[in-house]
């Protein structure tokens, strides 16, 4: 069957092996807590009342069987599995994450903009623009600060973040985000999670602790421009798959 055009029929297949794959099940669990409530008795006096509060938590869990599993389901010969090898393979990680999230669409505009701050020291421009009155650790204020100027926080480009793990999620949550493997293009959002055990940012831990932009990559170098580094605005290098690196955020331009 050609694979050029999605019909009802060709649907209702994807849809099939789509549950078989994937099951979604559920429970709620039922706590009851003591709450002290503070209230004005008119008369400049704090009145304390104590409630009784039943609170119903509702747990989604979403599973999913493996590639292997679901050949083994399939009954995949030799051949097949094979093939299902090669599509899996490290080196086409990039085609899978062209196909799967359009990161062959890059942006320029907000490197361009990110390219002009380097030398920038201090961070005040960007963590005070952001709200903040004192210092702040300030590599997204840098990065929110760059969208900005290009007009993507107020089309829902790229978010308006000050702490790098909100940054992560907002793109997990919209599946616009890609691991460390893939060669990224200009303008997609870079996280780190440092392997610091002596320093601020603590060990490697699954939760990002710096971002910046991505300028280019190069014969296996990311480039990028980041803020907060060294407490300036700098451009600096990693190869592909550098295990600081924790991923991407990858904004639909």
């Amino acid at each position: 069957m050609d694979v050029a055009t999605v019909d009802d029929a060709r649907k209702a297949i994807l849809k099939d092996i789509f549950w078989q794959m994937n099951e979604i099940s559920s429970r709620t669990e039922t706590s009851t807590e003591t709450v002290i409530e503070e209230s004005d008795d008119g008369n400049g006096n704090i009145v304390e009342t104590t409630t009784t509060v039943t609170r119903t938590t509702l747990y989604i869990t979403v599973s999913h069987k493996t590639a292997e599993e679901m050949a083994d389901y399939f009954g995949f010969n030799a051949d097949q599995r094979a093939q299902l090898a090669e599509l899996l393979a490290k080196e086409n990680n990039s085609l899978w994450a062209a196909v799967l999230y359009g990161i062959g669409v890059s942006d320029d505009t907000i490197v361009a903009v990110a390219l002009s701050q380097v030398g920038n020291i201090g961070g005040q421009s960007y963590w005070s623009w952001y709200g903040f009155e004192g210092r702040v650790e300030w590599c997204a204020c840098f990065v929110s600060w760059c969208a900005n100027e290009c007009g993507y926080i107020d089309t829902g480009v790229i978010p308006k973040f000050a702490g790098c793990v909100n940054g992560v999620q907002w793109f997990k949550d919209r599946g616009q985000w890609a691991d460390n493997s893939i060669e990224p293009t200009p303008g997609m959002i870079i996280f780190f999670d440092w392997d610091s055990p002596n320093g601020s940012s603590g060990p490697q831990d699954g939760q990002s602790d710096h971002v910046g932009i991505v300028e280019k990559c190069e014969n296996g170098i990311v480039y990028t421009i980041e803020g907060n580094s060294g407490d300036s605005c700098r451009q600096r290098q990693y190869s592909v798959g550098y295990y600081e690196i924790l991923g991407y955020g990858i904004p639909a331009y």
